[in-house]
C-alpha cells in the first residue's frame, strides 16, 4: 500500500532532504505488518526521521523534521493515519520544542476544532491541521500541505540555522515519547523489545 506516495515526493520536492549514512534503522517485518525508520538531512536540518506502517489495510506515515539549532525555529511534523478504507486522520503542523511557547503564522488556518490528543499551545502551533477523511479523500489536503510545507521551507531558508545543539530538542522528544499513541501497536505487532527501541532510541532519541 502507498497511500502516501504523493505526500512524500511534495515533501522531499519541497525539503530537498538526501540520505545520509545509515539512514535505514530499521527494516522488520510481522504478522504481515511491516516497518521502516530511516533518517534524511539537509544543510539546514539535522534529521528528518520517518516510520513508515503497513500492511494490507493499514497505511501510516509519521515523520519529524528537526532543524538545525540556534534560530529558535519550530519543528515540522506530519502524522498521516490511515487505518481502513473509511478511516483516515491528517495531521500535520509546526511543532516548537521550546515548551508552552505559542506559536502561529499569520495566513494560515488557525484551529479550532475540539481534539484532546494534541495540546495547542505546547509544542503544537495555532495553525496544527488535523483532518478526517476516507482514503479516496486524501488528495484534497496536498495542496495545504504543500503550503505548509512551502512556509517552512522559507524559513530555514531565511534563518540558514547551522547549530547542532540537540539538547534544544530534549524536552520537545521527552514531551512527544509520553504523548505518543504507536508504542501499543509496536508492541502487539513487533514486541516489547523492539518497540521500546523503536520509540527511545529512533523516533525521540533525544529525550
Amino acid at each position: 500500500m502507498n497511500l502516501w506516495k504523493e505526500y512524500k515526493d511534495v515533501l522531499h520536492d519541497t525539503i530537498n532532504l538526501h540520505n545520509n549514512v545509515g539512514s535505514v534503522w530499521a527494516q522488520w517485518e510481522s504478522k504481515k505488518t511491516y516497518l521502516t525508520a530511516k533518517t534524511y538531512t539537509n544543510p539546514s536540518i539535522i534529521k528528518s526521521r520517518e516510520v513508515e506502517i503497513w500492511n494490507e489495510k493499514t497505511c501510516i506515515y509519521n515523520n519529524i523534521i528537526y532543524p538545525k539549532t540556534g534560530s529558535n525555529l519550530p519543528c515540522f511534523g506530519m502524522d498521516l493515519m490511515g487505518f481502513n478504507d473509511k478511516k483516515v486522520i491528517i495531521v500535520f503542523d509546526f511543532q516548537h520544542p521550546v515548551e508552552n511557547f505559542e506559536y502561529s503564522i499569520p495566513g494560515l488556518p488557525v484551529y479550532e476544532g475540539d481534539y484532546r490528543f494534541f495540546e495547542i499551545g505546547n509544542h503544537f502551533s495555532k495553525n496544527i491541521y488535523i483532518a478526517k477523511c476516507t482514503m479516496s479523500e486524501v488528495g484534497e489536503h496536498l495542496d495545504m500541505f504543500k503550503t505548509y510545507l512551502t512556509n517552512f521551507k522559507f524559513m530555514l531558508e531565511l534563518e540558514k540555522p547551522t547549530g547542532t545543539d540537540t539538547s534544544e530538542y530534549k524536552d520537545f522528544d521527552a514531551y512527544m515519547t509520553k504523548l505518543d499513541p504507536v508504542s501499543g501497536y509496536l508492541k502487539g505487532k513487533f514486541g516489547g523489545d523492539k518497540a521500546e527501541s523503536l520509540v527511545n532510541d529512533f523516533l525521540f532519541e533525544y529525550g
